[in-house]
């Protein structure tokens, strides 16, 4: 088999070289490449691979078009979004993904949000450094908000589960039914958007939930209400979250994910609104996170060549 890793894991070269090592010892070849999203540069590394291995590089179709022998798209990341899954589907190429990698490194870092919104936190470090206080900007505790979840699978479940600890109360929208001591509510998506002190998204981008979150939604949040998208970008509706922000419609936002991929230009909406912070697509990526996605990506390699796959989409 012809082996491809089309970027860096983010993990220690010496990781890398060692499961190099152990394919070839079992007869495949393996390449491992540099991140480039040109389409022909993909398209040539692609050719005649057996096996593509990706993060969250956005996967140009073309170049699954041009890969005739490809049987498998391993993806080290939870969401596929940038993967052609519908050609995929039609050719029989099997994909797996790299699910439960970051769901506590994304936990933490909504937690982190929380605390910082509620706070007043970057606007009360800009004072300091400017030789001011905190006159003004006196923030509120987490303990004994009502938070809402939007997506309660893995990720949603365990930022619920640290939003217990805070002392909050938690309602969950979810698709299906959930059986989840740290939820107290599930109840519809109006309810929560209404009932709701901070509302944090952990939904997939799909056609169902593409702008769901948008300005008849933001509406109906409170305007002392916080909203954390560590999800997708596609699941909020941009201009409107910027409009509901700069008119005061919701008290404030943070959002690690966007409609593109950072680095973001310069005019984007977000980065101008007020009371939001904002971070370039960061929640995955800890240490642990990417030494777990490394092991769970390899391991999922290792199942397909021996005829079981794990971790199907």
């Amino acid at each position: 088999m012809k082996i491809v890793l089309l970027e860096g894991l983010g993990v220690p070269e010496k990781v890398i070289e060692a499961q190099a090592k152990k394919l070839s010892d079992m007869g495949h070849t393996f390449m491992a490449y540099e991140k480039d999203t040109d389409p022909k540069v993909q398209e040539a590394r692609c050719r005649d691979a057996d096996v593509i291995m990706l993060a969250n590089m956005p996967l140009a179709p073309s170049a699954l078009a041009g890969a005739p022998e490809l049987k498998f798209i391993d993806v080290a990341f939870t969401g596929v979004d940038h993967i052609p899954m519908e050609m995929a589907r039609e050719r029989g190429i099997a994909v797996s993904n790299a699910s439960g990698y970051a769901t506590r490194a994304v936990a933490e870092l909504c937690m982190g949000f929380m605390v910082s919104l509620l706070r007043n936190v970057e606007q009360t470090g800009k004072r300091c450094r400017e030789g001011g206080t905190k006159e003004g900007l006196i923030g509120n505790l987490l303990f004994g908000k009502t938070v809402g979840i939007v997506g309660a699978g893995a990720i949603g479940k365990q930022t619920a589960a640290l939003c217990k600890a805070f002392g909050c109360r938690v309602l969950a929208f979810n698709r299906s039914r959930v059986a989840d001591p740290s939820i107290d509510e599930q109840v519809t998506l109006e309810e929560l958007l209404e009932r709701s002190d901070i509302v944090s998204l952990h939904c997939p981008l799909t056609a169902q939930t593409r702008g769901m979150i948008g300005g008849k939604e933001l509406a109906r949040m409170k305007k002392t209400a916080f909203l954390i998208n560590t999800a997708r970008g596609g699941v909020v509706d941009t201009p409107a979250l910027a409009a509901a922000l700069e008119q005061g419609k919701i008290a404030g936002a943070a959002c690690d994910v966007f409609d593109m991929e950072p680095p973001l230009p310069a005019d984007y909406p977000l980065l101008h609104t007020p009371h939001t912070i904002v971070t370039p697509h960061i929640a995955f990526a800890s240490a642990e996170s990417m030494e777990q996605r490394a092991q769970i990506v390899f391991d999922n390699l290792y199942a397909w060549l021996e005829g079981k796959q794990i971790n199907a989409v």
